[in-house]
């Protein structure tokens, strides 16, 4: 699988169009020197395909390069094939597909200018792994595909102790490993948070923006008064999904009483399905065996239908409305 750079383009400040440029200079976990979406985070680098800009071009709209705030255009990869942790190579730069799409809350600069703003669905964003110069005409190639339709899933541990080091996550990585080997799902990301409700609604939000199918806390979900994990998924959701917590307290309980005391929650922000385990590895585990038969589905349902099975892309651009408000906040 083999495509073109088209356009190089940046921008000084963020919620504006970028220009194109002769070349840019890639830095390692930074993204494009200069450019204003650069920095230590997991959207260093946005891409999108001159099919899709021209689609819109189509549709009556003067698209000039960089309109979309993309950095890079690409052209003859099928970058709507892609998923989450696909390794792209341009020239020796290595970039590490880390979202796809975005969502935005208000409209910028690059809505007015062009009329819609395609980057929260067509959009694709990367971390940079590696130094070096990309230039208009340089060749594109996968060095390591993970197809879109691929399950993507996240493990934030909720606890205190494990936060500040003072005890070690096991809960955590065993229900990682049981993601992986019953539902065949890309563990995309795994990380520790003290159990502070505020710190829980920005992880959550961060979370659920990336495109990333399933969120599974783990701890902070009994009577103490640190345990704010329910509250703090509550506060995100877009709408619950009661009959997997219940599950759930229902096969614990089985088990030992003490389960009628977890609170934990499920339910659905955007197009992620977020689901809250206890923090112990015994109990997280029993908890996510309890309804990984319905994992799958609820995913594909959560995905609105497009699913891992068909590999039909959700996002096609031409092919969903535009969702009020959505557009463009340039924020990235």
């Amino acid at each position: 699988m083999n495509g073109v750079v088209k356009y190089v383009c940046t921008s000084r400040k963020r919620g504006t169009v970028k220009r194109p440029v002769d070349g840019a200079h890639v830095i390692t976990d930074h993204g494009i020197q200069g450019d204003a979406h650069a920095g230590h985070w997991h959207r260093q680098v946005s891409l999108l395909d001159e099919a899709d800009i021209a689609t819109m071009r189509a549709r009556g709209f003067d698209i000039e390069p960089g309109a979309y705030g993309e950095n890079l255009v690409v052209d003859g990869l099928d970058l709507e094939s892609l998923g989450i942790g696909t390794i792209l190579m341009v020239n020796d730069v290595r970039l590490e597909i880390t979202q796809i799409g975005k969502v935005c809350h208000t409209r910028c600069a690059i809505y007015y200018r062009s009329g819609d703003c395609i980057m929260p669905r067509a959009g694709l964003f990367a971390r940079a792994l590696s130094d070096g110069t990309v230039r208009p005409g340089d060749s594109v190639t996968v060095s390591q595909r993970v197809p879109r339709e691929t399950l993507q899933a996240a493990v934030l541990t909720v606890s205190d102790s494990c936060a500040s080091g003072t005890a070690e996550d096991t809960a955590g990585p065993a229900t990682a490993a049981l993601l992986q080997e019953h539902l065949q799902a890309r563990v995309a990301w795994t990380g520790i948070e003290p159990d502070d409700r505020d710190c829980l609604v920005n992880r959550l939000e961060d979370l659920s923006g990336r495109g990333i199918d399933l969120v599974l806390t783990v701890g902070g979900t009994g009577c103490g008064p640190r345990d704010v994990t329910p509250e703090a998924t509550r506060a995100v959701l877009d709408k619950e999904v009661p009959g997997l917590a219940e599950a759930m307290r229902a096969a614990s309980v089985q088990l030992t009483p003490h389960a009628m005391l977890q609170r934990g929650v499920a339910g659905i922000r955007r197009s992620s399905l977020i689901l809250n385990l206890p923090g112990s590895r015994k109990g997280a585990t029993e908890n996510l065996e309890a309804v990984l038969p319905a994992l799958a589905h609820a995913v594909e349902l959560v995905r609105g239908g497009r699913t891992h099975l068909n590999d039909e892309r959700s996002s096609k651009v031409g092919d969903l409305p535009v969702i009020p408000g959505s557009p463009g906040d340039g924020r990235r």
